[in-house]
């Protein structure tokens, strides 16, 4: 079983040394760990560091991709790489390296495919009440839409099997985590939470600028990916809602009708019937969106299976050769606007 660990960067020189500092060197049934530094545009001296602290390989982005294309990129390169199991964690030292063999643990076992560490946002100190309170409803809000119970839905301490990471695909640029626990819901993938500790915060977050932007990206995000792999039940869902409301001004209209006694009071209230009507045809509207948007996801299904199996076929047998000191470590080089590798 070959382990690779993941450490997306964005000018971490200064901590990437405690992330490697506790960081296992072997780990009981597994028989290869190798270390990968996602460099998503550094302007400091992360891949020096990196290599001097043991790291073999790299994906180096021309500038700032953003943390959903880090985790996308870095997964392709772990299935070249022959990664049987891939362990995501941070560069600024957030979560605790140690933890690892605990965090693979129930993949080795065969219990779950996917393992995510539960930071325990409750007892995080530099949490405010406002920014516990979000992370817990923002969990929930995942956990109904993917039909999981995961405490922390946002928490990038994570597992991957070599199963899940051929069927997953991520489309979000902004944060993989609530799309990939989305996704993983709804093509029944097991997935396991374990808890965890987390370490002194060494830095400010760097993937938004305030609470509200995390919030408004967060829950477009979790609706995109929602939207994506279950939008008939989001249609109709809305449509039965509109159908719903739309019935109300032809009830008024009915009850308005039999208590009044001329005909031209009745007249008083023909507005009635038109927005009950403007309503009715929304609501059908949105029936056939959703009608559209599931052809559209059996379509995207069938595309995913395909997909599916090129990277199987891709990426059997990718062992690379064991590498000696006197060979330069590997790195592979995206460019900044397409985001391939050349």
């Amino acid at each position: 079983m070959k382990l690779v660990v993941q450490v997306p960067c964005l000018n971490e020189e200064s901590t990437l040394p405690l992330v490697f500092e506790r960081m296992p060197r072997s780990i009981p049934g597994i028989s290869s760990i190798e270390f990968l530094v996602i460099d998503d545009g550094c302007t400091d001296r992360t891949a020096e560091v990196a290599a001097s602290l043991g790291v073999a390989h790299f994906v180096r982005h021309g500038r700032t991709m953003g943390l959903g294309q880090t985790f996308h990129d870095g997964a392709l390169r772990a299935l070249e790489l022959g990664a049987d199991i891939l362990v995501n964690t941070d560069g600024d030292n957030q979560y605790p390296s140690e933890r690892i063999p605990d965090l693979i643990r129930p993949i080795l076992d065969g219990e779950a495919e996917i393992v995510v560490g539960d930071r325990q946002t409750h007892t995080i100190e530099h949490f405010s009440p406002l920014k516990r309170r979000l992370q817990k409803v923002g969990s929930s809000v995942v956990n109904l839409a993917a039909g999981t119970d995961i405490p922390d839905a946002a928490s990038g301490f994570r597992a991957y099997s070599r199963e899940a990471l051929l069927r997953l695909n991520t489309v979000t640029r902004f944060s993989y985590c609530t799309e990939t626990i989305i996704q993983a819901g709804c093509k029944r993938l097991a997935i396991r939470s374990i808890p965890i500790d987390t370490n002194a915060k060494t830095r400010e977050s760097r993937l938004v600028s305030s609470m509200g932007e995390h919030v408004m990206r967060s829950g477009a995000s979790i609706l995109n990916a929602y939207t994506m792999y279950r939008p008939l039940r989001l249609f109709v869902a809305l449509g039965s809602l509109t159908l719903a409301v739309g019935l109300v001004p032809f009830v008024r209209f009915a009850a308005l009708s039999w208590f009044t006694s001329s005909g031209g009071g009745v007249g008083r209230h023909i507005p009635s019937l038109v927005v009950g009507s403007v309503l009715l045809i929304a609501a059908l509207i949105l029936f056939a969106l959703g009608i559209i948007a599931e052809l559209i996801r059996i379509n995207r299904v069938l595309i995913e299976d395909s997909l599916e199996q090129q990277k199987r076929y891709r990426y059997r047998n990718v062992w690379p050769p064991e590498r000696t000191n006197s060979v330069p470590a590997d790195v592979v080089v995206l460019p900044a606007l397409l985001g391939e590798e050349t």
